[in-house]
């Protein structure tokens, strides 16, 4: 049923003119969804020459359950969740998401540079991180690419980088064990707020360099403990152990066998 309605309305979509690839994200993109899951089409378009998004706006009226989809223009959710449609279809609430193929180029190079940057955006509680991009075209489903645009730029993304991942072990090490250290001097205050946030940044970081470093591309910090690269062991029972083992040597060195002090990195 999810599939279905998934392809009837990437179909609806890439009928609508600057439209240059549709493809499936999220959980049901990678046939891990459940009742629970919702649909993410991605709507790549090349921003020289983009769709209507009054047209687009009309199409998910006409598709919402109620007729009344919350629809945005480029760029009003930020420059990299740069817009989109929320629409409930058929009970199933659906997103239409927008992504620049240029943003997507860039990004590309970058991560083939070892470049990745991350910014703040509502939904990422740990940021959005610029090589996402590279992920969602390596992981997404596609269901409509006539030109090949994404068929082109999923090949770049094999194998995964070697700079990219020396940057983000390098980075994002570091930063699980200064998060640790932080936790701990307001942990002697008693401000628990700030210990959670510390620590849920310490283990996206963590998060980080394990699928970094096992050559696998992060999508989202959603479901991303619960699901370790494969070659960490079956998915079911293995968070425990590289959640514990990883934890350990947050709080003791830092990749450099040097402990966690002192800044910069």
């Amino acid at each position: 049923m999810t599939a279905t309605l998934a392809r009837e309305v990437a179909a609806r979509v890439a009928a609508l003119d600057g439209v240059a690839a549709v493809a499936l994200g999220g959980s049901a993109g990678r046939g891990l969804a459940d009742d629970r899951s919702d649909l993410d089409l991605a709507v790549y378009y090349h921003p020289a020459r983009p769709f209507s998004v009054a047209e687009l706006a009309d199409l998910a009226t006409e598709l919402d359950d109620r007729h009344a989809p919350e629809v945005v223009g480029f760029g009003d959710w930020g420059p990299w969740v740069n817009g989109g449609a929320w629409t409930r279809i058929q009970g199933t609430k659906v997103d239409l998401l927008y992504r620049d193929l240029d943003l997507v180029d860039r990004v590309l190079d970058d991560c083939q540079a070892g470049r990745t940057t991350s910014h703040y955006q509502p939904g990422h509680p740990h940021g959005f991180h610029s090589h996402m991009y590279a992920g969602f075209v390596h992981h997404n489903l596609v269901l409509h690419d006539p030109d090949g645009a994404l068929a082109a730029r999923r090949a770049r993304t094999s194998p995964y980088p070697a700079a990219l991942r020396r940057t983000i072990v390098r980075r994002f090490a570091w930063e699980a064990g200064f998060a640790v250290e932080n936790a701990a001097a307001a942990g002697a205050r008693g401000d628990l707020a700030y210990v959670s946030g510390c620590l849920f940044r310490s283990l996206a970081c963590l998060v980080q360099v394990l699928f970094a470093l096992h050559g696998r591309w992060f999508l989202n910090e959603k479901g991303s403990v619960a699901e370790p690269p494969p070659s960490l062991g079956p998915r079911r029972g293995s968070p425990p152990r590289w959640r514990a083992s990883s934890a350990a040597s947050a709080r003791t060195r830092r990749p450099s066998g040097r402990p966690w002090r002192g800044w910069p990195p």
